[in-house]
């Protein structure tokens, strides 16, 4: 009877498949994977890398290179952990995941980020008969002023102007600097110590005539012939006012004294073969009580430019006022045809105010007047803010008409 009902026992379970559930064999756990977050990107980049499958409830590692990065795991074998792909990484890169014996990896592609756009060249130097100079901060040395300047005239200067004292080695770092942008330096060139004021007797014109600096004249000679290539020199300039030491009426000179001067600096320089220097002789324009310019001129021989120094000082200064482009220089230049006929002339240093006036028609009047005139060479532009903003760009207005006079003159 009991085998009886064992025997049904067995045969009801069978029809209900409870025995077969029963030794059926359990899944296989599933594989460990591992997903990145981005999966591609520059080095350095931060991702975040999620896994599923691994032993659960315990710590494991992602392994980046020599990089590693701990996580912990869920009680269902998962994590999220943060990465960074290291800064040297390049090309596909291997990020392994791993809890004891239970590991996984995907692949990260390094992407290399695009090389930044050039920046544009600056405007070339122009051929124009009226050339355009600068006198900027930094001097020629200051690549990224004069880059700027370039961009606000359209065009490159062609003469870039150096100032230097007589405590000073010659320039030829500038002076291949200013060559190397196509320029021609201008070395203004001054026979007193930097900051000692008008009153230097040291520097009194007579010692100079003397030959007391005939040492420093000549190591100056010697290497600006050395160097070879053009350079303008402007010894002693705006010697007919009364603020620099090197002024007759000041520091103890006398008529006649600054002639003196510049024959012997002149003569010393050119003793040491060199011919590459154009003399540029630079008074300011003349004003009532300045010096008159005749008796400050060292004779043809001795100067191969004629220059003027006209600032439009505007209602910037107490005693100025506004002054037209015309009223400022055409006096002076006609002095100087009278001087040193048929010698080129030069504007050696000019800018203009804000204060007083309409600083963009100034600019438009200025080059226009200068372009009429067939002995001058050019234009220095003083753009440092000093006094007043003389800058080009001292307002959007003022660098528009710039910029539009001097394409003018081209045209």
């Amino acid at each position: 009877m009991f085998r009886l009902l064992k025997t049904f026992v067995l045969a009801l379970l069978v029809a209900s498949g409870l025995v077969l559930s029963v030794v059926q064999p359990a899944s296989a756990a599933a594989s460990p994977q591992i997903t990145l977050n981005p999966a591609s990107g520059p080095a350095g980049s931060a991702v975040t890398v999620a896994g599923t499958g691994f032993k659960a409830s315990t710590t494991g590692t992602v392994i980046v290179g020599s990089a590693t990065f701990a996580f912990q795991t869920s009680s269902t074998g998962a994590f999220s952990t943060g990465i960074t792909i290291p800064a040297a990484s390049t090309g596909s890169i291997t990020i392994t995941a791993k809890t004891s014996s239970v590991k996984a990896s995907a692949t990260f592609v390094v992407q290399t980020a695009p090389a930044p756009a050039s920046a544009p060249a600056p405007p070339t130097v122009s051929s124009a008969a009226l050339r355009f100079g600068v006198a900027n901060p930094g001097g020629p040395l200051a690549s990224s002023e004069l880059d700027e300047v370039a961009t606000l005239a359209g065009e490159s200067p062609s003469i870039l102007m150096i100032y230097k004292d007589f405590l000073q080695a010659p320039p030829v770092a500038e002076m291949d600097a200013a060559r190397s942008r196509g320029a021609t330096p201008l070395v203004t060139w001054e026979p007193w110590a930097w900051g000692g004021g008008v009153n230097q007797p040291a520097y009194a014109l007579d010692r100079v005539a003397a030959g007391d600096f005939d040492a420093t004249i000549t190591q100056w000679g010697q290497s600006l012939a050395a160097w070879g290539k053009p350079v303008m020199l402007r010894f002693a300039h705006e010697m007919n006012g009364n603020w620099y030491p090197w002024a007759e009426g000041v520091n103890g000179n006398q008529p006649g004294d600054y002639v003196a001067a510049w024959r012997h600096v002149h003569d010393a320089v050119a003793a040491t073969g060199a011919v590459n220097v154009q003399w540029v002789w630079s008074p300011n324009v003349p004003y009532w009580g300045s010096t008159d310019l005749a008796g400050l001129y060292p004779g043809a021989g001795y100067a191969d430019i004629v220059a003027l120094d006209g600032y439009n000082w505007g209602t910037s200064q107490t005693w100025s006022s506004w002054v037209s482009p015309v009223d400022l220089f055409a006096p002076g230049i006609s002095q100087l045809r009278s001087l040193a006929p048929g010698k080129p002339v030069l504007i050696a240093e000019t800018a203009a105010s804000e204060l007083g006036g309409s600083k963009a028609t100034w600019n438009t009047d200025l080059v226009s007047y200068l372009a009429a005139q067939p002995d001058v060479m050019g234009f220095v532009w003083f753009h440092m803010q000093k006094e007043t903003d003389w800058r080009i760009n001292s307002s959007a207005s003022s660098a528009t008409a710039f910029k539009s006079a001097l394409l003018a003159r081209r045209s």
